[in-house]
């Protein structure tokens, strides 16, 4: 289990809070890696599972307040709006934990 994760500051929102962004793997664990494997055989053959990953991984990150970031500059991104970076990599380990 990692126990750091890196998050790289992009632009602030439009109101001037911080952002930061991590990728989206930090959000995952084993039983989503196994659950979007499942999901590439019978759900949708035709997206790979790192897709359908990527979709989970949005999905736990909207229930702490983050959402994709949809930027060029930062691929496979999940973006939070806050002012504390360890505050979000406490909640995301909270969250993987579950």
């Amino acid at each position: 289990m990692k126990t750091q994760i890196e998050f790289t500051r992009v632009n602030a929102d439009k109101y001037g809070n911080p952002r930061f962004v991590c990728h989206f793997l930090n959000l995952v664990n084993e039983q989503d890696e196994e659950k979007a494997k499942h999901f590439e055989k019978v759900a949708t053959p035709y997206r790979s599972h790192i897709s359908h990953l990527y979709d989970i991984a949005v999905n736990k990150a909207r229930k702490i307040n983050g959402s994709r970031y949809r930027a060029k500059d930062y691929g496979g991104g999940i973006v939070f709006t806050n002012h504390s970076p360890e505050q979000i990599e406490k909640k995301i380990f909270e969250l993987i934990k579950n």
